[in-house]
């Protein structure tokens, strides 16, 4: 689907009673991703339960944290933790069951976690982890504003970097911009990709290359573009933190059902017998 569109995050809660901002979308707009959340208090109470164990099927997991930390473990053996500026990815593969439990520092906890889809050749792969440090990831500045480039390659007007993470899902990539207020920046994206903003802070507008206007987001907004938008503009009313995600629809069927991404029915159905029978392995609290 190849239609410029705006839609806001909407208040719920998850894991332990977690709050946090969600945008999902299981239909394919935003194709190869699948969730936005945003996780955002400065109240304990609202987060510290975080996320106990739970499984997941079919698609890879990327949490980025501006403040705050959380601790990871999961039934294939894997622990680690991150805190401010740091990232945590995990591919859940042919099953895994894991948990996050945040952390605190003296400004709460913000961050975002996004589910990225796998293609049907990889929903069965072997679950991996990993943690990507702050220092890991790199920084390129531009004029009006800097870019943290979490995973795949970004271009910004003239300036380009490689992310961290080579990439994300088969063919995805996510990078935090923080503009200037009356700043604009050109994001140039290969082609066949999608790009999504979400932002998090500020206002932002976006325009494609030929300075049609496509609409403006605040807080919560996520811009859906089109997939021939190879050059987008996007413009800060105000000093603005987006998160950028970009990505090369798969366009296969989605099949969910909870923690369970696939393509069929019968494989969400497969993905609950394994699940309840321990196939994809156990995690105490």
């Amino acid at each position: 689907m190849n239609t410029f569109h705006i839609r806001y995050a909407k208040p719920t809660e998850d894991g332990a009673g977690v709050k946090i901002r969600r945008i999902s979308e299981f239909t394919g707009r935003i194709d190869p991703f699948l969730m936005v959340d945003e996780l955002k208090s400065s109240i304990k109470d609202d987060y510290i339960g975080g996320f106990p164990p739970h499984p997941h099927r079919g698609f890879e997991t990327l949490t980025y944290l501006l403040h705050g930390g959380l601790s990871h473990r999961d039934s294939e053996g894997h622990q680690g933790g991150v805190s401010r500026g740091g990232a945590q990815w995990m591919r859940a593969g042919s099953g895994i069951v894991h948990s996050e439990m945040p952390t605190t520092d003296s400004d709460g906890l913000h961050g975002f976690q996004v589910w990225i889809n796998l293609p049907a050749s990889l929903k069965m792969s072997t679950p991996t982890y990993r943690d990507v440090q702050a220092s890991e990831i790199p920084q390129v500045t531009f004029t009006g504003g800097e870019a943290r480039l979490i995973a795949d390659r970004w271009q910004f007007n003239e300036i380009s970097g490689e992310g961290a993470m080579t990439t994300l899902g088969d063919g995805a990539g996510m990078a935090d911009v923080s503009l200037d207020a009356n700043a604009t920046v050109e994001v140039k994206l290969p082609e066949g990709y999608r790009l999504i903003a979400y932002v998090y802070n500020g206002a932002v507008s976006a325009s494609r290359q030929d300075a049609v206007i496509q609409g403006k987001a605040e807080n919560g907004g996520l811009m859906v573009f089109d997939r021939d938008d190879q050059t987008v503009r996007l413009h800060s009313e105000t000093a603005s933190g987006v998160l950028l995600l970009s990505g090369k629809p798969l366009d296969e069927p989605i099949a969910h059902r909870g923690p369970f991404v696939m393509n069929t029915a019968a494989e969400l159905q497969q993905a609950m017998l394994d699940y309840q029978s321990g196939a994809m392995g156990r995690l105490d609290r």
